[in-house]
């Protein structure tokens, strides 16, 4: 069976869904790959590197053809609904695919009669950790944000003792303690700052305290959700956050938003009253600002300057931040990739069982069914008639 790996097409996207590395390993499960001319070299790996560890070159000419004839497409980002289409009945693709922001796409992988897996809905169980690409990513995203704010920052981050006086280190607030907010508590610790977070799950305290920071408690009721997210909250609970909120972030010199709900709009936690709170010279980095924003006002990919005491307040909306580091991010990714389809495969054959807890979490789309919940109410389809037969 036959995996193909084409160029990203997403403005800004650098990174690749295998890397040479991961190419031998599927060969070795007898599968054949086949990869897109330049697909690898934002994330730093040329044709013959991939020609070296097993691939098939396909020119830009052939691609058409090679997305009508695969077995599996294996990519980062969802399929154009226009390429969708043209796959094969029974084709699999593997992505990061959002039930409630590709639906298009859904659509016409179901049109089409394809089994499609998506990463955002992989479950956290034990037994798919080495699947689970959010994490991976967010693993990037949340070391990268905290290099993205230290540049664009007009203080130092540790603490310094000159003959000239002390410089300060600079306070940093951390909201959302998930694997990249944990990671940004723990890389701003590195460059010395001093620490301090927040997250609605009380059980992420003692992560918070591992990583070096301290642990806010606003005197709220948790807003725990399943495998270990957080859940949407209620308009009540959100306000008296951002009351509580408020003064820790006027006293902040650069708050990195983390927070986000696995397909529904990320929670709102900083409005502009907060931010107007704010020091001139304060940095925000939103990493949530492609899925709707934690801080108001910010876009995916933009600067803006916002008026604070004094002076101007940085916001930094965060986009395509793990493609910043694409060499590193497509590595982590491919393994994941990699993992997922030895999970399906035998034998040289990529067979999906919907029994599999990880198969029947993750298919968003199986056999030409679309099977997610979500998916399904955003597409006006009736429910499955039992619980069990979608995710």
């Amino acid at each position: 069976m036959r995996v193909f790996v084409p160029t990203e097409t997403i403005t800004g996207e650098r990174r690749v869904a295998l890397v040479p590395e991961a190419v031998t390993k599927l060969c070795k499960l007898g599968l054949e790959v086949s990869v897109q001319s330049n697909a690898g070299n934002s994330a730093g790996h040329d044709d013959e590197q991939y020609s070296k560890a097993g691939a098939q070159i396909v020119s830009a000419d052939s691609v058409s053809g090679e997305f009508t004839n695969a077995d599996v497409v294996a990519s980062v980002r969802p399929l154009n609904p226009d390429i969708a289409k043209t796959l094969k009945k029974g084709a699999i693709t593997v992505s990061f695919l959002s039930p409630t922001n590709d639906l298009e796409t859904i659509k016409a992988l179901s049109a089409a009669g394809t089994t499609s897996l998506s990463f955002e809905l992989v479950p956290r169980i034990s037994r798919a950790q080495s699947m689970d690409a959010l994490t991976s990513q967010a693993l990037c995203a949340g070391y990268r944000c905290v290099l993205i704010a230290a540049e664009r920052s007009t203080k130092f981050f540790p603490m310094l003792m000159t003959a000239a006086g002390t410089v300060q280190p600079a306070k940093v607030l951390v909201l959302g303690a998930g694997v990249a907010g944990l990671q940004a508590m723990a890389t701003a610790r590195r460059l010395g700052a001093v620490v301090s977070a927040y997250d609605v799950r009380s059980s992420s305290a003692d992560e918070v305290k591992s990583m070096g920071a301290t642990f806010i408690d606003l005197g709220l009721d948790a807003v725990e959700g399943a495998g270990g997210y957080a859940r949407e909250m209620a308009e009540d609970r959100a306000k008296a956050q951002q009351d509580a909120l408020k003064p820790y972030v006027a006293a902040a010199d650069v708050v990195i938003t983390t927070a986000a709900v696995p397909g529904r709009r990320a929670p709102l936690l900083l409005t502009k009253d907060m931010v107007s709170a704010m020091s001139s010279g304060a940095i925000i980095v939103d990493l949530a600002a492609e899925t709707g924003g934690n801080v108001e006002g910010s876009a995916p990919g933009e600067v803006v300057l916002v008026d604070g005491v004094g002076g101007k307040v940085t916001l930094i909306g965060g986009r395509d931040v793990p493609s910043q580091l694409a060499v590193h991010s497509s590595k982590l990714y491919a393994q994941n990739v990699v993992s997922l389809l030895t999970l399906i495969t035998k034998d040289g054959e990529v067979i999906p069982d919907i029994t599999d807890e990880v198969i029947a979490g993750s298919a968003l789309v199986f056999a030409g069914e679309v099977k997610n919940a979500t998916a399904r109410e955003q597409l006006g389809l009736p429910a499955l008639a039992s619980p069990a037969e979608g995710n």
